[in-house]
């Protein structure tokens, strides 16, 4: 057995033979595109989500590109975002023509500040974006009240945050347009896919046209009518479908969504359980009303911590245990450099370079929990040899 048939991944989706299963019974079905299980799975989607639409598309960042269009974001507006998280929040921004105008997060929950978001608002602020980064839920609704007081859109990013809930509501209902993913790395997967949830019937039929090409009759309604229907394209709109053959392993997927977060809390409540009395780090934490479905585990490794992180994501590794660095920062990708002259986020960059994301999916067996903790420790409390 070699080194990487033994190495503990840093996540991995939890797929069964279920899901195969489903994904070969639609295949036979002849319908592989946007169907029916398309809408079998929006439908269960917003059911357990809590809100009256779901529109299924390709992925998150498709997702997020819609949710711009319909909520109004276009050229010369700006939109109020963190730099910390994954570069396609950003990006979603700039395919509409807007300025992300990123702002700073909180330290304990990684997620955009209510108070310096509101110092970044001028009179081109169209909309703010939040993201609920790594699971863990935004303040809803404080921005809620920021976006009313100013006139703004919200839109939220919860790419990670299937299964998470704010306050008693599953997130997903708690705004007019939010988006998910079902990539690998997320909590339920279909191999890729997204999904908008909306109360507002404007936006979801506007979404529906928007992902299939501006079609005002899709292929299924054409399908089973039984007098000729000749369609029209009522504005420019994009392939951004989700297929049947994803959907019908997302409605599998759905049906495990608790019991999957269930027991992804029940490995980030071990992991908080080991290394409560290590002063040198700071571990997650949910304020009362925030329930994370802990996509990822991420510890912040403070001053005074043994060794740096880049070298303990070394020894990690060496000892079978992959690892990733904290969430990364857009203002300093290349893609992004000098967009607002010179940005300012010592917080947002504190986390991404002093922060490590530990192993964390479904089924993790107990001992590769305890192997990671006792590498954990056996790397951060070793002796040491000081240079000078």
């Amino acid at each position: 057995m070699d080194k990487r048939e033994r190495m503990i991944p840093i996540a991995k989706p939890y797929l069964t033979e279920e899901e195969a299963q489903a994904a070969y019974d639609t295949i036979l079905t002849g319908w592989t595109t946007q169907g029916p299980k398309v809408q079998e799975f929006e439908e269960k989607f917003a059911a357990y989500t809590g809100v009256k639409y779901a529109v299924a598309v390709s992925n998150c960042t498709t997702a997020l590109h819609l949710s711009m269009i319909v909520a109004g974001v276009g050229a010369g507006d700006e939109v109020i975002c963190p730099s910390m998280s994954y570069i396609a929040t950003a990006n979603a921004i700039k395919y509409v023509g807007a300025t992300p105008v990123f702002a700073e997060v909180q330290p304990e929950s990684y997620n955009l500040s209510p108070v310096d978001a509101e110092k970044k608002i001028t009179d081109k602020t169209k909309a703010i974006l939040i993201v609920h980064q790594i699971g863990m839920p935004a303040d809803i609704d404080a921005f809620k009240e920021l976006s009313e007081r100013y006139n703004l859109k919200l839109i939220e990013d919860a790419a990670c945050a299937a299964g998470s809930a704010y306050k008693g509501k599953k997130i997903g209902s708690n705004s007019e347009l939010v988006c998910f993913s079902f990539h690998p790395r997320k909590v339920i997967s279909t191999g890729d896919g997204g999904m908008i949830t909306t109360n507002r019937e404007d936006y979801y039929r506007r979404l529906k046209l928007l992902r299939q090409h501006g079609m005002s009759v899709n292929d299924r309604v054409r399908h089973e009518a039984n007098k000729v229907i000749f369609e029209d394209h009522v504005e420019v709109g994009y392939n951004y479908r989700m297929t049947d053959i994803q959907a019908a392993v997302g409605i599998k997927q759905l049906e495990k969504l608790d019991w999957i977060v269930s027991e992804r809390r029940k490995v980030a409540a071990t992991y908080n359980e080991a290394f409560k009395d290590l002063d040198f780090i700071r571990l997650p934490s949910e304020k009362e009303g925030y329930y994370s479905n802990y996509q990822s585990y991420s510890i912040y490794l403070k001053r005074d911590c043994p060794l740096d992180r880049n070298s303990l994501m070394q020894e990690l590794l060496d000892k079978g245990i992959a690892s990733r660095r904290g969430v990364m920062t857009s203002h300093r990708e290349t893609a992004y450099k000098n967009i607002q002259g010179n940005i300012n986020l010592p917080v947002s960059e504190d986390l991404q370079d002093n922060s490590i994301i530990l192993p964390l999916y479904v089924p993790m067996k107990e001992d590769e929990v305890t192997h990671v903790i006792d590498s954990f420790f056996n790397i951060l409390m070793a002796p040491r040899v000081l240079t000078y």
